[in-house]
């Protein structure tokens, strides 16, 4: 019998806690039977949404914790004083080996500091880096950084394109994935500082396949598999990203249901055009793992409903089965991410 996955859920993060977050720990239990899941927040409110599920009892677990840490709180406050939030005692069962993952839809920034100063990074890697999957031309690219670190180093971005390398050689499956980093032009002479600098270093990196720059408009066509960038950037690009796809959406919808002529085309395309907009549906691909860490900690949308909670845990499943963590730090004790 193949070994669990536990995964620590933090069941009073995001905007639809806990509702959507239980349903979507159900949903996750019926499509992976090899998967464990710690329920982690106030017991009633947890125990009331279970309620009105069938599940396998003896895979779901709920651990109490009386305190949320909301959006709006100052991150590092929050994660010191709040020692009894769902975030902190969750995070504390991947420090303490119960669980081989944490997942949350709340703060992100207290989801970024608590990965740090409790879960604790890898030995060598110089910072974690938020790197979520988003849907292009060609399937799916990661990007990394989109969040953690604004003020990144050259050596940083280098590390992002070896964890990311190895995240979509081993948990997507794509064979030698190409690595290009965001900028504003083609040519390598191109660039700020902080690009100019980090080029040279991943041409140099030979444990990656780097293919130069990547203009923000090639992104969406899939020109690279591993999208490298500073968390500035990178936010800008994921947020962008997803506004102009659910504004097409909404013209496109609005659109279909401007007259009858319309809305009969609508009929006739509907099941081609659900499969399309399903594939560019960010809710589909899980959420963004917080590559670095001594554990798996995964950020998933503040407005997650059930099937992205589903899909991310899922996700964690195969992050334990392909042993991301073990080859990012066999990666650094082979030299492969050599810190400055």
């Amino acid at each position: 019998m193949a070994e669990m996955t536990k995964v620590a859920l933090d069941a009073m993060g995001g905007d639809n806690a806990p509702a959507e977050i239980v349903k979507g720990a159900v949903d996750a239990l019926t499509r992976e039977k090899g998967l464990y899941i710690f329920l982690v927040g106030q017991e009633d409110a947890v125990k009331n949404e279970l309620e009105k599920y069938t599940y396998d009892k003896d895979r779901i677990e709920v651990v109490p914790a009386t305190e949320v840490i909301e959006m709006a709180e100052p991150p590092v406050n929050a994660i010191r004083k709040k020692k009894d939030s769902s975030i902190v005692v969750g995070m504390k069962l991947v420090k303490e080996g119960r669980a081989d993952a944490f997942v949350s839809a709340g703060s992100t920034g207290a989801v970024l500091v608590g990965g740090q100063v409790i879960v604790g990074r890898i030995k060598g890697v110089e910072r974690p880096a938020l790197a979520p999957l988003f849907p292009t031309e060609k399937g799916v690219s990661l990007l990394i950084d989109c969040g953690a670190n604004v003020d990144a180093r050259p050596s940083h971005l280098v590390q992002f394109a070896k964890m990311g390398t190895i995240y979509m050689e081993h948990v997507v499956g794509i064979r030698d994935p190409k690595a290009g980093i965001v900028n504003i032009g083609a040519e390598e002479e191109k660039g700020n500082a902080l690009v100019k600098e980090t080029f040279p270093l991943l041409k140099e990196e030979k444990s990656i396949h780097f293919i130069g720059s990547v203009e923000a408009r090639d992104i969406p066509r899939g020109a690279a598999d591993v999208v490298v960038c500073e968390a500035f950037a990178g936010n800008i690009i994921l947020k962008l990203f997803e506004g102009v796809g659910n504004t097409l959406i909404r013209e496109l919808k609005k659109g279909m249901m401007k007259d009858l002529r319309s809305k009969i085309g609508a009929l006739l395309v509907k099941p081609a055009l659900k499969d399309t907009l399903k594939k560019f549906d960010t809710a589909e691909y899980g959420g963004a793992p917080l590559l670095g860490l001594n554990g798996l900690v995964v950020k998933t949308h503040g407005s997650s409903k059930a099937v992205e909670i589903s899909n991310t845990l899922v996700q964690c499943v195969t992050f334990k089965q392909q042993k991301i963590n073990e080859k990012i730090k066999e990666s650094i004790q082979a030299g492969g991410l050599s810190a400055e």
